[in-house]
């Protein structure tokens, strides 16, 4: 199933912010760096904790393209 045009520029075009966003950016990355320093702090080196940064890293790009793309 073809996604459509409008669904591909929202996705790959440039998205300045807009009034609040960079607060709303900020609150995500902030709390994003949160998880991730208790994550390395109380989880042993291993692949797991390698993995659990990675989705974090990939929750807070997805959270803010959420508000950058869907605002």
């Amino acid at each position: 199933m073809a996604v459509g045009m409008d669904e591909l520029v929202r996705r790959f075009r440039h998205h300045p912010p807009k009034d609040g966003q960079r607060d709303r950016f900020e609150k995500v990355r902030q709390a994003c760096l949160d998880l991730a320093v208790l994550v390395d702090t109380e989880c042993p080196d291993s692949r797991e904790k390698t993995l659990a940064l990675t989705h974090l890293d990939d929750v807070m790009f997805n959270a803010n393209a959420a508000i950058a793309r869907r605002d």
